[in-house]
């Protein structure tokens, strides 16, 4: 059994958490622990050393998750009681002393201001022998200068900004993670460029409303021209973004996505609701019509665009004819797919305390026929697509029946799923190279690409992602992860103390 000292990191919620784990990850391993997943079965112990929850208080039933966890890892801290737990992120801002009163085996409670806090606050509760709470109120350093255990080689996250200025009334995420404040552009494309030379071949850029970037520092243009000067790192293939926000959604962006070849034809435009009375009880600051304006102009200028959406439904005071509007919304945008979620009541959000909250069963009716019409229209979608070709950017495992089917999975140009067959004999790409195959089935949720082993195109093209994945299957990392890279440097002032930082909530808060 290995002496040395575990961690294990389990994150819920969006793709801003699963960043921020990677930095707590990568705070624990220059603090001298090692992922318990790095280790050979045989010398793993039952649990970590050290296990931290990044917690969301977004998602649906998110208390009872996190105290259900919390409540069985008790045995464990009851048998070892030198292990330590500790819990982060939303929940943990919003809960504070009262993680520590419901869970008394709780040993560290840290907000989202302060992740950077987690290697001191383990070693303060281990020497006073008592559980060390601190929620910080502002912005204690910016997520980027910490250090990152990045969990793939060959496709990274970049944050552009942190916080949120709306003020959506279905939402808690900005209460608890505070206003927007920006990156500066030369910081961002630094951390690119490094990224790119470690292998990363493709990098997704982090917002809450990722196209109001640049108001902070008086450029409404700045999103834009951050997408164009993306185009211009070499190595760099493929860049995505999420989430924009419809009211500030400008042609520059389209323009930009369009005319700059490393920037994939993929979007996420969250709808929510396509009730303009619904719409404006949520506080969103566009209506429907002008929301299918923006599909169209995308369309225009990239006629092969994905495009993905959020819809609420159930919102407080919900009618049949609102939720008719979503649906003939739905029929219009033509969405390759949609993150569908039934609104339950958030304490602390103003749509927690509005008239007319809707019966479950109604809820129930309006989500399943919701569904119905989505699964319609992706299957559509997808069918239109046999025949075509598309390039893959190869993963380890995004296909659940990957071994049973022979087939190897990974995602299109615009991020559609493509389970494709091997041919006998023909070379097998690695997670990170590229496969050219041709689209043979179209189903709901993904596309199926056999044309190889159909006698039709197969093509491998190997990258500089390929190689650092296969890099670290050689290595001494068991774990197949990139080692810890150290934090980007500030450039210019440093951050105002009085602002506060707040990763970006990739689906809005049902």
């Amino acid at each position: 059994m290995t002496t040395q000292k575990t961690y294990d990191v389990r994150t819920h919620g969006c793709q801003m958490n699963v960043h921020d784990s990677e930095r707590l990850a990568g705070l624990l391993e220059t603090a001298g622990y090692v992922d318990l997943a790095s280790l050979p079965e045989g010398d793993r112990p039952d649990v970590a050393d050290v296990v931290v929850f990044n917690t969301c208080a977004v998602r649906e039933n998110a208390d009872n998750k996190l105290y259900g966890n919390l409540g069985q890892l008790r045995p464990a801290k009851v048998k070892n009681p030198d292990m330590q737990i500790a819990v982060g992120g939303c929940m943990a801002q919003k809960d504070r002393g009262l993680i520590v009163e419901r869970a008394p085996w709780v040993d560290v409670v840290f907000g989202t201001h302060n992740i950077g806090s987690l290697p001191a606050l383990l070693d303060r509760a281990r020497h006073n022998k008592r559980a060390e709470v601190e929620i910080k109120e502002s912005l204690e350093v910016f997520p980027s200068t910490l250090p990152t255990r990045r969990d793939s080689a060959y496709s990274g996250w970049v944050s552009i900004s942190v916080g949120c200025n709306n003020t959506c009334t279905f939402c808690i995420v900005p209460s608890l993670r505070g206003k927007e404040q920006d990156r500066r552009p030369g910081e961002i494309l630094a951390e690119i460029e490094a990224l790119v030379a470690q292998g990363v071949v493709e990098v997704t850029l982090l917002g809450q409303n990722v196209n109001t970037y640049g108001v902070e520092f008086g450029d409404r243009l700045a999103f834009g021209k951050l997408l164009r000067a993306c185009g211009d790192i070499d190595g760099l293939e493929r860049v995505r973004f999420t989430s924009p926000h419809p009211a500030a959604f400008t042609e520059d962006v389209i323009l930009a996505m369009a005319e700059t070849p490393n920037v994939m034809p993929s979007l996420h435009m969250p709808l929510q609701s396509g009730s303009d009375r619904v719409l404006k009880a949520m506080r969103r600051s566009y209506r429907s019509a002008k929301f299918l304006r923006i599909l169209d102009q995308v369309r225009e200028h990239i006629p092969d665009a994905a495009i993905t959406t959020d819809i609420i439904v159930g919102f407080p005071g919900e009618t049949e004819e609102d939720f008719r509007g979503t649906l003939e919304v739905v029929r219009e945008a033509r969405f390759s797919s949609a993150f569908t979620f039934q609104y339950s009541i958030r304490p602390g959000t103003p749509a927690a305390t509005m008239d007319g909250q809707v019966p479950k069963e109604v809820v129930q009716d309006r989500f399943d026929r919701l569904i119905a019409l989505q699964e319609e229209v992706s299957w559509a979608e997808n069918r239109a697509l046999e025949g075509r070709e598309v390039e893959v950017l190869v993963a380890p495992t995004e296909g659940r029946k990957d071994a049973e089917t022979r087939r190897l999975s990974g995602r299109a140009r615009d991020n559609r799923l493509v389970h494709f067959a091997v041919p006998e004999g023909a070379e097998v790409p690695r997670p990170g190279d590229f496969v050219t195959v041709a689209v043979t089935y179209g189903a709901p949720h993904h596309l199926v690409a056999d044309s190889g082993v159909a006698g039709g195109r197969y093509a491998v093209r190997r990258s500089r992602g390929g190689d650092a994945w296969a890099a670290l299957q050689d290595g001494p990392n068991s774990s197949g992860k990139p080692a810890v890279s150290l934090g980007m440097p500030s450039i210019g002032a440093p951050v105002p103390s009085v602002r506060s930082e707040a990763p970006a909530c990739h689906v809005a808060a049902p």
